[in-house]
């Protein structure tokens, strides 16, 4: 027996495949589309800590199976909420005195004359859609009085947010200090010596921030934490076993007499774009006996109205209607801020989150306030608008014995305009043809059967290529990047209808389109998609053909997401976005078969190719990929990248009969490879820089010369370097080079495929592997580590672990 309801997830039965499957992960998918509709489980047991967006804020999604009366939680917990003692901005638009001129005398005291300041709504800050009053200099002097008519107060906690540096005074006295900014809000609990600084009646907060560039941003009050109502009555259910793959999380229980296997699908389906663009994932519940017994079972979803905002304080309105016999639950905020924030750990807050089911008697739905401590318990009256709202569905699935009974839940968000492109606001990938969310619901309700089916065939594909190409470890790795990966992007159409494959800079600036994100990214797509290869190119291409960018290297970005205006980030990386561009637009002519894609652009290559030349053999001092470590000047592995995108260049003009470009540039090309070895040797292995000798880095730049069959540099450089290499290895990972001992993960399994044999190549994985399973780092995996602690150092949930796929598309490409 099944049935389904539709939340924009699925609850529904999945056949395992036989193939093995990781049960370890830093942090485990649950409905993962985009950058906004994204929800992990940061824990091993789904029922130990609240489901969260990847940025680390709750997005509750919660699930309680009942067994003949008792409950048991078999999903998410209650997270941690706050009671407004003084309101923050994000609750209350409070008016407070500011000015941008240093102010003389006392101004922390209570009693300062404040009279000639002026008077603002916070938060106060240049960031659109966030700040409501504009700050735009470096320095601004704020002053908030309030009145405290109770200090019986238990554990008040400082509610702060700053960019960047700050100083806040209480009643004249310094309580916090700190030279860094803080992104999202800080819950700082009030000392003892604090607390003593309240008085009853009027007080007054006092900060100075300066903004050492960059978003600027203030906004301050006070809260304490908010005691849950818990309910004793409900049990955690006893979590059995987690599996993942490419498209699927598996999770097994048992609630007292009855077992329930859990199995959340986002259908990423790379080789079909109609359904990895339609923003539906499925949960399939799937329930019987463990005892031969009958047993009255219920089942209770519950999705918090926090997915569909960027900060829980945010006013909803929610409601309940049946369309195409649907029984349909909707919300979003009453604002509705279409495009209107940018930025890295943000959130939307504009369109809607969906959950339906057909129409069927045994399904109740429901809106209620999140308080609620029974979640059976159900009333008339539906909530249509407020805060943290909890839509609900309740299935009874009625006398379950031996043989199972499943029911499906689907959960779906419409953004209604996913991207601005230049100025133009672009509707998500499926409505182009004029698709309603409610239509692409039913669809994803019609076609279960054979998504699940495709989704199947994808994860066995995805296993199987990964096992073949570098054993059991290297294909689990790759298992976990995948559904990572794909929903770091956006898929829209560009308004002259080519493919937009838009990422977002996870947690490293919020940029859109980095390209030299783009570039670790690519080996995933390469091997099973080369269009949406494309559409993380085009923009760029676009970008400097139609005059916007008139430089003569690419972009570093076309803006920070999901604003595709135009490169926003602070210094250009011409030598790193010229070599990046140029490989991959090879490597996709390789994947194809075909130089189409390169005599589409081979005006604008030239230009580059041209750049190159006479930067890129020994580049001045600045930045590339890795710019979390600093400026280098005369950087080798930079100087293989320019070398490299040259080899791809001169080979794409022998192939295009472009004899003339060939010889020019292959003579270039071949003296630049002779001279990079005489240069770079530093005894029995090759420096840092082309002038620091007894220093090292990996040249993961290099592995397109081996990958795509180029053959310009000898297989004794890849062999020096690799032996060189397995001497300086660490608990989890190859230290990035010998300036610290961090790494990034997807540039190790680059430099793992220069190995010229598999045990080479293992001994760069299993630290890796180590890393993704045994990490402290509860996040979507970070692909910046410590290699000595296995701790992140930086960065998550980003598309570059793309880049674990590189074994495999040598693989590929060693059959073309």
């Amino acid at each position: 027996m099944r049935k389904i309801i539709l939340v924009a997830f699925l609850l529904t039965k999945v056949t395992l495949s036989s193939f093995a499957q990781n049960t370890k992960a830093p942090a485990f998918p649950l409905i993962t589309h985009d950058p906004y509709f994204s929800i992990w489980s940061t824990t091993d047991k789904l029922n130990e800590s609240p489901t969260k967006h990847w940025s680390g804020t709750d997005h509750s999604l919660m699930g309680v199976l009942k067994v003949d009366g008792e409950m048991f939680r078999f999903m998410g917990a209650k997270g941690l909420s706050y009671n407004n003692i003084l309101p923050a901005g994000d609750d209350v638009n409070y008016v407070a005195k500011y000015t941008e001129t240093e102010p003389s005398g006392d101004w922390t005291n209570l009693n300062y004359d404040d009279t000639q300041w002026k008077s603002g709504n916070a938060p106060f800050g240049n960031r659109t859609g966030i700040s409501k009053t504009l700050w735009l200099t470096k320095d601004i002097w704020m002053r908030r009085v309030f009145n405290l008519e109770n200090l019986n107060l238990k554990e008040p906690i400082l509610k702060l947010q700053h960019d960047d540096l700050v100083k806040v005074y209480l009643n004249g006295d310094l309580i916090y200090d700190a030279g860094c900014c803080a992104g999202k809000y800080l819950y700082l609990p009030f000392s003892n010596e604090m607390k003593s600084k309240l008085k009853k009646g009027q007080n007054v907060l006092a900060i100075h921030v300066i903004n050492t560039g960059g978003d600027a941003l203030l906004d301050v009050g006070i809260v304490e934490k908010s005691i849950p109502i818990s309910d004793t009555k409900i049990q955690l259910a006893q979590q059995k076993s987690v599996k993942l793959n490419a498209t699927q999380t598996h999770y097994e229980f048992t609630c007292g007499k009855v077992n329930l296997s859990l199995t959340f699908t986002s259908p990423l389906l790379i080789n079909n774009l109609d359904v990895l663009a339609r923003p539906v994932s499925y949960v399939s519940a799937k329930v019987k006996s463990n005892d031969s017994k009958s047993h009255n079972v219920q089942l209770y979803f519950g999705a918090s109205t926090d997915i569909a905002t960027n900060h829980e304080s945010q006013l909803i309105s929610a409601k309940k209607y049946t369309e195409n016999n649907l029984s349909i639950l909707k919300a979003g905020t009453v604002e509705q801020p279409i495009l209107q924030k940018k930025g890295d750990d943000i959130r939307i807050d504009w369109g809607y989150m969906y959950v339906a089911t057909p129409t069927a008697t045994n399904v109740t739905q429901s809106i209620s306030s999140n308080e609620n401590t029974n979640p059976f318990q159900t009333t008339d009256a539906d909530i249509s608008e407020g805060k943290r709202l909890t839509l609900n569905t309740i299935v009874d699935m009625g006398k379950v014995n031996s043989t199972s009974k499943e029911q499906v839940i689907m959960l779906a968000y419409d953004d209604v305009y996913s991207i601005q492109y230049f100025g133009k606001n672009l509707l998500p990938w499926w409505k182009e043809n004029g698709s309603t969310i409610e239509q692409q619901l039913s669809l994803a309700a019609q076609n279960y059967t054979s998504i699940i089916k495709q989704c199947e065939f994808i994860n066995q594909t995805i296993y199987k290529d990964a096992f073949k190409a570098g054993g059991v470890k290297y294909a689990k790795l790759c298992e976990l990047a995948y559904r990572q990966c794909i929903a770091a992007h956006k898929l829209v159409k560009s308004p002259s209808g080519e493919i937009l494959f838009l990422s977002k800079e996870n947690f490293s600036n919020g940029s859109i389109n980095t390209v030299d994100v783009t570039y670790p990214s690519a080996p995933l797509f390469l091997i099973y998609n080369p269009d949406l290869m494309k559409g993380m190119l085009n923009g760029v291409f676009y970008y400097s053909e139609s005059g916007k960018w008139a430089k003569p290297f690419p972009a570093h970005d076309l803006g920070t997401y999901p604003l595709a205006n135009g490169q926003t980030y602070g210094e250009d990386m011409p030598v790193e976005e010229c070599g990046n561009m140029m490989i991959l637009v090879a490597a996709i002519c390789k994947a194809e078969g075909s130089n189409e894609y390169a005599k589409k652009h081979w005006k604008t290559m030239n230009i580059w190719a041209d750049f190159l030349v006479k930067e890129g053999f020994d580049p001045a001092n600045q930045l590339c990929t890795d710019d979390f470590a600093g400026h280098l000047a005369r950087n080798i592995n930079l100087s293989a990248k320019a070398i490299v995108a040259l080899e791809t260049y001169t080979q794409l003009a022998k192939q295009m009969g472009e004899t003339a470009i060939y010889e020019k540039y292959d003579a270039i090309t071949k003296d630049f490879v002779t001279k990079w070895m005489e240069m770079a040797k530093d005894g029995n292995h090759y420096a840092l820089t082309f002038d620091k000798k007894g220093t090292w880095s990996q040249k993961y730049n290099l592995v397109w010369d081996k990958v795509m069959n180029l053959n310009y540099f000898p297989k004794s450089v890849f062999d020096t370097e690799v032996k060189y290499y397995l001497t300086k290895q660490n608990k989890f990972g190859l230290p990035l080079d010998s300036r610290a001992t961090y790494t990034k993960s997807d540039w190790v399994i680059w430099t793992s495929v220069l190995a010229s044999n598999p045990k080479d190549f293992e001994t760069f994985i299993n630290p890796i592997y180590a890393y993704a399973t045994q990490t402290s780092s509860r996040v979507p995996i970070s692909d910046w580590h410590e290699t000595k602690t296995g701790k992140m150092v930086g960065f998550q949930a980003r598309s570059v672990v793309g880049g674990y796929f590189m074994k495999v598309l040598a693989e590929k490409f060693k059959k073309k």
